[in-house]
Protein backbone atom coordinates (compact mmCIF):
# COMPACT_ATOMS: atom_id res chain seq x y z
CA UNK A 1 0.00 0.00 0.00
CA UNK A 2 1.42 3.39 -1.01
CA UNK A 3 0.72 6.31 1.25
CA UNK A 4 1.19 9.98 -0.15
CA UNK A 5 -0.56 12.83 -1.62
CA UNK A 6 1.41 13.28 -5.26
CA UNK A 7 1.47 10.69 -7.93
CA UNK A 8 4.94 11.19 -7.70
CA UNK A 9 7.81 11.69 -5.37
CA UNK A 10 8.94 9.88 -1.66
CA UNK A 11 6.14 7.09 -0.87
CA UNK A 12 5.95 5.21 2.24
CA UNK A 13 5.17 1.32 1.65
CA UNK A 14 3.84 -0.85 4.51
CA UNK A 15 5.02 -3.92 3.71
CA UNK A 16 5.33 -7.05 6.56
CA UNK A 17 8.88 -7.16 8.13
CA UNK A 18 9.55 -10.64 6.63
CA UNK A 19 9.77 -9.32 3.18
CA UNK A 20 10.95 -5.90 3.54
CA UNK A 21 14.13 -6.13 3.02
CA UNK A 22 13.64 -8.74 -0.40
CA UNK A 23 11.72 -6.08 -1.71
CA UNK A 24 14.36 -3.10 -0.15
CA UNK A 25 17.22 -5.32 -2.22
CA UNK A 26 15.27 -6.08 -5.46
CA UNK A 27 14.58 -2.11 -5.81
CA UNK A 28 18.22 -1.67 -5.07
CA UNK A 29 18.93 -3.70 -8.06
CA UNK A 30 16.33 -1.61 -10.15
CA UNK A 31 18.48 1.26 -8.97
CA UNK A 32 15.21 2.85 -7.58
CA UNK A 33 16.34 5.22 -4.61
CA UNK A 34 14.63 4.03 -1.46
CA UNK A 35 15.63 3.10 2.07
CA UNK A 36 14.35 1.19 5.61
CA UNK A 37 14.62 4.10 7.84
CA UNK A 38 15.16 2.58 12.05
CA UNK A 39 10.87 3.07 11.53
CA UNK A 40 10.59 -0.17 10.13
CA UNK A 41 9.27 1.40 6.94
CA UNK A 42 10.50 1.40 3.60
CA UNK A 43 10.71 4.83 1.67
CA UNK A 44 10.76 4.85 -2.06
CA UNK A 45 11.44 7.70 -4.36
CA UNK A 46 8.73 7.40 -7.30
CA UNK A 47 9.42 9.71 -10.39
CA UNK A 48 8.68 8.24 -12.99
CA UNK A 49 5.07 6.23 -14.53
CA UNK A 50 8.13 3.53 -15.39
CA UNK A 51 9.77 3.49 -11.29
CA UNK A 52 5.64 3.19 -10.82
CA UNK A 53 5.15 0.56 -12.36
CA UNK A 54 8.74 -1.47 -11.38
CA UNK A 55 7.86 -0.79 -7.45
CA UNK A 56 4.03 -2.19 -8.11
CA UNK A 57 5.46 -5.12 -10.01
CA UNK A 58 8.24 -5.68 -6.83
CA UNK A 59 5.75 -5.81 -4.03
CA UNK A 60 3.44 -8.12 -5.99
CA UNK A 61 6.38 -10.07 -7.11
CA UNK A 62 6.81 -11.19 -2.98
CA UNK A 63 3.42 -10.30 -1.31
CA UNK A 64 0.29 -11.54 -4.20
CA UNK A 65 -1.08 -14.60 -3.92
CA UNK A 66 -0.19 -16.89 -7.30
CA UNK A 67 -3.40 -17.44 -8.51
CA UNK A 68 -3.16 -13.61 -8.95
CA UNK A 69 0.16 -13.42 -10.25
CA UNK A 70 -1.02 -15.70 -12.79
CA UNK A 71 -4.36 -13.90 -13.76
CA UNK A 72 -2.15 -10.73 -13.78
CA UNK A 73 0.34 -12.68 -16.06
CA UNK A 74 -2.31 -13.66 -18.54
CA UNK A 75 -3.91 -10.22 -18.99
CA UNK A 76 -0.74 -9.15 -20.23
CA UNK A 77 -0.41 -12.08 -22.43
CA UNK A 78 -3.92 -11.01 -24.00
CA UNK A 79 -2.51 -7.35 -24.49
Amino acid sequence: MMLGSDMFGDHVLQIPLCDRWQIYHRLQELMIPCSCPPDGSLRVQVNSCLTAILVRSTVMQFLAPRQELLDWLERCWSY
